[in-house]
């Protein structure tokens, strides 16, 4: 089967969020099924140009079309030892020599060339996909310019559509319909909503088959608190939708390999090494160095939704239990704010870090014993299959892919792999917490076949390549 994978951003190139690690891993993984040709298509920015680990040979150049404009489009092909997958580059320093990947005024415009510009690549490599899976807004436009422009050339492959975070949706005027996409009135119906031109209302109208990050998401984003104003739309298309849980790679999440632990450590020496990686992280972040008390994680965005309301209220009244935090992360400034006065005021309780660092995220994974995501939403979340890895036990809030993926532990037949709360509130919260608190304090045995249970969970990629490669074959009849 010949798939098309297209995205704005993959890991290992360029890597913004959550969709850079799908766009990395899922081809991949795709690409070692037998019998699979797998493409994957992204924007040539600036940025990568610059990084000399990339290396990409041009092999052609065209004109596309994008209503009245005619925009140069050179296509490259990177260099990878990785032959099984093939990824391949749209050039336009108009559109992608950028100080930021997104965020400018004219994304919609941007993002529609990189859309045009994957199928005209396509007819120019002579490259004829069963396949085509677009991404999040900025491939929104793809299943509708298959339709209306490349029908003939392109007529034969089917197109699913993948929603990582249905919060961005794509918005434009309406005059962006005929002036930008060089759609007739006739899509008018597709793309319209609330007075203007919605990206992703498109997609999901427009796709063969629609999917989304996990299996409690699909359910959640049909109800109006998730679904960001699209829960009747999305309500009438859930027959062809379905959820399909993210895996992470691995040898990416890997405390076996990780340089960047101070002690390294597999399962069967995880106590040693977690107690080794706990008393260095407590040092660094200007703890004391304690090995009688949890020590509790978290590396986030500090955003309303990641749950930080929720901990505005908690955290003060934890301060009394005799555990200690670490709080990697930035965003709102009232979120910065309260976390750096309690640090100032608890600072034998707490420690807030206020940046990003990819190598303190992993020594928070691997010495924290405790990883908290109260996230009032989360349509997959990488971080908690992170934490489990690295040995650190995940209490979450029972919410898309955290319910998925976090099976709550049950003390009366030992099962489970972390502690969850089902209620968005303080009360759930807390007795989540006075639960894993009790557990480690009076069962250490118990809690030690937690971390192991977490360390062992297969959180590849396996079973969601499989779940996709399904997908394919229901949609093409192809069924090898």
């Amino acid at each position: 089967m010949k798939i098309v994978f297209a995205a704005s951003e993959a890991a290992g190139l360029l890597k913004t969020g959550g969709l850079g690690d799908v766009a990395r891993a899922l081809p991949l993984a795709l690409s070692e099924k037998r019998g699979q040709e797998v493409s994957l298509f992204l924007p040539y920015y600036g940025q990568m140009k610059k990084n000399e680990k990339i290396r990409a040979e041009k092999l052609m150049d065209f004109t596309v079309r994008l209503s009245w404009r005619k925009q140069y489009c050179g296509l490259y092909r990177v260099k990878s030892k990785k032959r099984k997958l093939a990824i391949y580059l749209i050039d336009n320093e108009y559109y992608f020599c950028r100080d930021r990947v997104y965020g400018e005024g004219d994304d919609g415009e941007r993002f529609a060339f990189f859309s045009m510009a994957i199928l005209e690549s396509l007819v120019k490599l002579g490259l004829r996909p069963d396949i085509i899976h677009a991404n999040d807004w900025q491939t929104a436009f793809i299943p509708t310019f298959l339709h209306a422009f490349y029908h003939k050339e392109l007529g034969s492959a089917k197109t699913v559509f993948t929603i990582h975070n249905i919060e961005y949706q794509g918005w434009a005027h309406p005059y962006f319909l005929g002036d930008v996409l060089g759609l007739s009135t006739e899509y008018e119906s597709t793309f319209s909503f609330d007075g203007s031109v919605n990206f992703l209302k498109g997609a999901i109208l427009s796709t063969d088959a629609l999917t989304t990050v996990s299996e409690s998401y699909a359910r959640e984003l049909r109800r109006a608190e998730f679904a960001h104003g699209l829960q009747d739309i999305l309500s009438e298309h859930a027959f062809k939708t379905r959820g399909i849980v993210n895996g992470i790679d691995p040898k990416d999440a890997s405390p076996e390999l990780d340089p960047a632990l101070p002690c390294n450590y597999t399962v069967d020496t995880a106590r040693e090494g977690k107690a080794c990686c706990k008393a260095a992280l407590q040092k660094e972040v200007g703890l004391p160095v304690r090995s009688d008390v949890p020590l509790v994680g978290m590396v986030s965005r500090l955003v309303a939704h990641k749950g930080l309301e929720l901990l505005r209220f908690a955290l003060e009244e934890w301060m009394s239990w005799d555990a200690q935090f670490v709080i990697l992360g930035t965003g709102d400034a009232q979120y910065e704010e309260m976390l750096a006065s309690l640090a100032a005021r608890f600072p034998d309780r707490i420690a807030f870090v206020q940046r990003f660092s990819t190598e303190l995220a992993s020594r928070i994974y691997a010495g924290s014993d405790l990883y908290l995501m109260p996230s009032k939403s989360e349509p997959c979340g990488l971080s908690q299959m992170i934490a489990m890895r690295y040995g650190s036990v995940p209490m979450v809030h029972e919410t898309g892919g955290l319910r998925d993926t976090v099976p709550p532990y049950d003390p009366n037949t030992d099962e489970g792999v972390g502690f969850t709360f089902r209620d968005f509130n303080h009360d759930a919260l807390f007795d989540a917490f006075r639960r894993a608190l009790t557990l480690y304090a009076t069962d250490q045995e118990a809690w030690q076949e937690l971390v192991k249970r977490g360390m062992t969970r297969d959180l590849s990629w396996k079973k969601g390549a499989e779940a996709y490669l399904d997908l394919y074959r229901d949609l093409t009849g192809i069924k090898q």
